[in-house]
């Protein structure tokens, strides 16, 4: 079998047999020429059906994450009600990790409650937790791992098994570690999600999403029919154009995730022992609780921290006042982002038990110099202390607090 860089810069991506171009062309047609009534060229009807550059990227990905089939969407939320849709029917229920992208609380829990299905929330470092969740109608389990944004870590062994006892499908979202860090799949689950806007695409050009599915049964159909009829009926597909940048960024993934990994390590380290720093949250820290987990069933921790400051003013103000750090909702480019997620990207669990602490910040770190970012933290932490009037205050660990 070949290795992980090998196969993304090759799975799915043959050469044109034309003209001999390294790089497969992009197929910018809705439509194809058929030799006769339903006689179809290379099995290509219609876009939404199938396309060239899109049925390369979806190659390449279920060649990184294991599957046996792939399926490229619009968006990471197309993909992931195009995934409910396929799997579930009026009655059945989730257990949902409590901590977790805010717009997959929402899609689950104010769009697709609507339709009949309903949700618990869990503590997904806690299996005791999960397995006093289970309801006779439960049909699926939903992990995010690491978690968004509080970092935490899920056993996917121990999540599976449960799943497995219950007859219910696990579903992982892995757009934080991605393929190059950890395979869900290998653990046992189902089906593998993706924000593929993310580290995938790798450069904040590309809106897309992604279903990796095992080889796997569900009532009486196979997860890739099921996935793929949703695809084909439901049409949230992605354009070739965007097919052929994430394939692009796929291709350089495992070298980008070296580099993001090493320096959100150096950066949460330094944070950690800053005195205007309440708590750091990255699995990389021997302090964090899921720390000997991540060393397990991961190839490394990812570019992805958190940190609570004194308080809301001094987290504010720290996410507006640096340089480099740029304010935005996304994470997983080349250039680093600072997010204030209680408000940006999780503000729909405002007032609920799930609600983002309003003192926490979220950093997704890029590929610039370490000591240029420490400089631009500098920045908001001294913007941080001048707006919270606190000056330092007692650090805590996660182990410890």
């Amino acid at each position: 079998m070949s290795g992980f860089n090998t196969l993304a810069v090759h799975a799915g991506q043959e050469k044109d047999p034309h003209t001999g171009a390294v790089i497969p062309p992009i197929y910018q047609t809705s439509t194809f020429i058929q030799d006769g009534i339903n006689v179809l060229r290379a099995g290509h009807e219609y876009s939404r059906g199938s396309n060239p550059t899109r049925n390369g990227f979806e190659a390449q990905l279920t060649a990184l994450e294991g599957g046996a089939a792939g399926f490229s969407f619009a968006s990471g939320i197309a993909a992931e009600d195009a995934l409910l849709r396929a799997l579930l029917a009026p009655g059945d229920h989730i257990v949902l990790g409590a901590d977790g992208y805010g717009g997959t609380n929402r899609l689950i829990t104010r769009l697709h409650h609507k339709w009949g299905i309903t949700a618990s929330a869990v503590d997904i470092t806690n299996l005791d937790a999960v397995r006093a969740a289970l309801r006779p109608n439960t049909a699926l389990l939903w992990v995010e791992t690491p978690s968004n944004p509080l970092l935490g870590i899920a056993d996917l062994a121990g999540w599976a098994a449960i799943a497995a006892e219950h007859g219910a499908l696990l579903v992982v979202d892995n757009t934080f570690a991605t393929p190059y860090l950890q395979r869900p799949l290998d653990f046992g689950a189902h089906a593998v999600v993706h924000s593929t806007t993310k580290y995938i695409g790798g450069h904040s050009d590309v809106l897309g999403g992604a279903v990796i599915v095992a080889d796997h049964l569900h009532r009486g159909q196979s997860l890739a029919e099921a996935v793929g009829y949703q695809q084909f009926a439901g049409g949230a597909v992605s354009g070739p154009q965007d097919s052929y940048l994430a394939a692009r960024g796929l291709k350089t993934l495992g070298l980008r995730m070296e580099r993001h990994c090493a320096t959100a390590s150096t950066l949460a380290g330094w944070l950690d022992d800053r005195p205007e720093v309440a708590r750091v949250y990255y699995p990389g820290l021997e302090s964090h609780p899921g720390h000997e987990l991540a060393k397990r069933q991961q190839r490394g921790f990812g570019g992805i921290l958190s940190l609570q400051l004194a308080d809301e003013s001094a987290a504010r103000a720290f996410a507006e006042s640096m340089e480099y750090f740029q304010l935005s909702v996304s994470l997983g480019g080349v250039e680093s982002l600072v997010c204030y997620p209680r408000e940006m990207t999780h503000a729909s669990l405002i007032g609920t038990p799930l609600e983002i602490p309003a003192n926490l910040v979220r950093l997704s770190v890029g590929i610039e110099e370490p000591e240029d970012l420490i400089a631009d933290l500098e920045l908001g932490l001294a913007a941080a202390e001048k707006a919270s009037g606190a000056g330092s205050i007692q650090h805590r660990s996660l182990a410890t607090a």
